[in-house]
């Protein structure tokens, strides 16, 4: 399994390069890999939980990739759970400005 952590970073461009067209949501690319996030996220959960029913069935062959497997889903839970908190921080700071 390859664990990717910051794979969702796009390359950055030269200096003088042409800089890619706006989109017409401004929050349409965090929202596209937010969700993305969360469909891996919840796949992720979904193989771990695999692993475990197979462990605890007295199936499973490779006990440390069931351990790699739930430990890659904490973390990558976590992150997602981190960007969506420091999201709402940042909401509620706007909020409280005075216009």
């Amino acid at each position: 399994m390859n664990i990717d952590a910051i794979g969702f970073l796009a390359p950055l461009n030269p200096i003088g390069a042409a800089q890619p067209e706006a989109s017409a949501a401004p929050g349409a690319a965090f929202g596209t890999w937010f969700s993305q996030q969360l469909a891996d996220v919840n796949r992720q959960l979904a193989v771990a939980d695999h692993g475990v029913q197979r462990l605890a069935a007295g199936d499973a062959s490779n006990l440390h990739q069931v351990m790699i497997d739930l430990e890659q889903a904490k973390v990558s839970l976590q992150l997602v759970m981190q960007v969506r908190n420091h999201l709402l921080d940042a909401y509620h700071e706007l909020m409280q400005m005075q216009m």
